[in-house]
């Protein structure tokens, strides 16, 4: 499998395309005025505990406070019987907090006192001491031997705990000790930071997401990593010599004329991920419905009526949307929980291998997922792992006319609304006359089909009324003027 990974940087933003065999699998964007807060650590203050959600709100300095529940605090899930929250916390405390998720639309940053900070190969937990190893390496021997390569690197009255990450399959030895001390290094500046800078205040700021996706995603399957910044290429560069090596060759400056996102289709997928609908190969469409609690994806034939019966024709449909739903989810960031309705299909057999072959599609997710099968109703639940705004959320706002409803009211409608405000504002008001401004499409409907009416009305009131088109006004907007 042929992997890349495209970075176009600008003054405003960074964008990050991974493709696999030349298709767009997944886009991450960093903006200058909003970037990432994830791997963050803050020198916070406690604003408010609530003991009855056991939870706390913490300032930060952000806009808002930021959430911590009593399951990301040291103090509270320790080997020791657990404590609550108001025993650990009171306000006006002072607390070094890490972000471990996004604010995500009215909610604010989620929060952990347990601190870890991530290296190339090692995940590093100062406040722990037990090595554990990443849930993507399945084989008990290899995660056993993965303990054991590392305990006999590191010395007997070691600090903290780790994460073995997968890339360390592939590390020596040397890599590995390099990666410890880059992390204790880091951890003794953090904890000398966080005592000199005043509260609510940023204490480290994790690295940049040009660097951090050659950290984290980069590895042996990526076969290079296009870079359109001069600037940016040199800083990654020189990243790479310190804690990357191996990243070094994969480096690429790309300085074609043509821009990095139109020569490889990225655009064009970018304005495909904002759209409800997604066609499928064979004629058949995905229907995504986005909302704050949940995400819908609803499975259609469309015009694909290949097979021997409708049977088959619903089954081969529902592989392909299986393989689909899941690059759309890593493309548009879809996180939460997810409602899948598939066709109908009566076989058993069937309804297996489509759940099969969803468990494939979302296997190569770095986002943890968890797909938990058909519901008597015929729907496959699955759960994606959130922490940051999904593609939609960064690019686009709700609609200022239909406020995010995705629904236009008819102009028929509008023009019965119109009509009942100018009873009522005729009871409450006496006015010589009564002029209504709205869309033009409205005021050409109270002309036409619906004049009897708007007749009828001023002769019942016994006051005139005059129709003025607004090209500025949206279609469900319109206005009264008392004359």
């Amino acid at each position: 499998m042929s992997e890349e990974i495209l970075i176009n940087v600008t003054p405003q933003e960074t964008r990050i395309a991974m493709m696999e065999n030349g298709v767009v699998q997944e886009l991450q964007i960093e903006r200058s005025s909003s970037l990432g807060l994830v791997g963050n650590i803050y020198r916070g203050v406690v604003c408010r505990v609530l003991p009855g959600m056991q939870s706390a709100f913490v300032e930060i300095g952000l806009q808002r406070a930021a959430f911590l529940h009593a399951g990301d605090i040291v103090a509270c899930t320790g080997s020791e019987e657990p404590r609550l929250i108001q025993e650990v916390l009171h306000e006006g405390q002072t607390v070094m907090v890490q972000v471990i998720k996004e604010p995500i639309g009215t909610k604010g940053a989620r929060l952990s006192t347990q601190i870890s900070i991530a290296g190339r190969f090692l995940v590093y937990l100062p406040q722990q001491d037990h090595i554990g190893v990443s849930q993507r390496i399945e084989a008990e021997s290899e995660r056993e031997l993965l303990k054991a390569r590392l305990l006999g690197l590191l010395p007997e009255a070691r600090e903290g705990g780790y994460i073995i990450r997968t890339m360390s399959e592939a590390a020596t030895d040397d890599e590995l000790l390099a990666d410890v001390d880059y992390l204790t290094k880091t951890w003794h500046y953090i904890r000398e930071k966080s005592l000199k800078v005043p509260e609510r205040a940023l204490v480290f700021q994790d690295l940049n997401l040009p660097m951090r996706v050659l950290r984290d995603v980069v590895c042996v399957d990526t076969e290079v990593v296009r870079v359109d910044s001069g600037e940016t290429y040199q800083k990654l560069v020189e990243f790479a010599n310190l804690y990357a090596i191996a990243a070094i060759e994969k480096l690429v400056h790309y300085q074609g004329e043509r821009p990095l996102f139109d020569l490889y289709n990225v655009e064009q997928e970018i304005e495909k991920a904002m759209s409800r609908k997604v066609e499928l190969k064979s004629g058949g469409y995905l229907i995504f419905d986005q909302t704050e609690a949940l995400t819908t994806v609803d499975v259609n034939t469309g015009s694909f009526v290949s097979g021997k019966n409708l049977s088959d024709t619903i089954f081969k449909t529902n592989l392909e949307a299986a393989q689909s739903i899941a690059r759309q989810l890593r493309l548009r960031n879809l996180g939460g929980i997810i409602i899948i309705d598939f066709i109908d299909m009566d076989e058993d057999v069937q309804r297996e291998s489509v759940l099969d072959e969803l468990q494939k599609a979302v296997a190569r997710d770095r986002a943890r997922t968890g797909v938990n099968g058909f519901t008597p109703l015929g729907l496959v639940e699955m759960t994606r792992k959130r922490t940051r705004e999904s593609l939609a959320h960064i690019l686009c706002e709700p609609c200022s006319v239909c406020k995010g409803r995705g629904e236009l009211k008819t102009a028929q409608t509008v023009c019965y609304e119109i009509l009942r405000e100018l009873l009522r504002e005729a009871r409450q008001f006496s006015a010589r006359e009564l002029r209504v401004l709205a869309a033009p499409k409205v005021i050409d409907m109270l002309l036409d089909e619906e004049s009897q009416s708007l007749a009828n009305l001023s002769d019942f009131i016994g006051k005139p009324i005059s129709l003025q088109a607004e090209v500025s006004c949206g279609q469900e907007v319109f206005d009264i003027i008392l004359m």
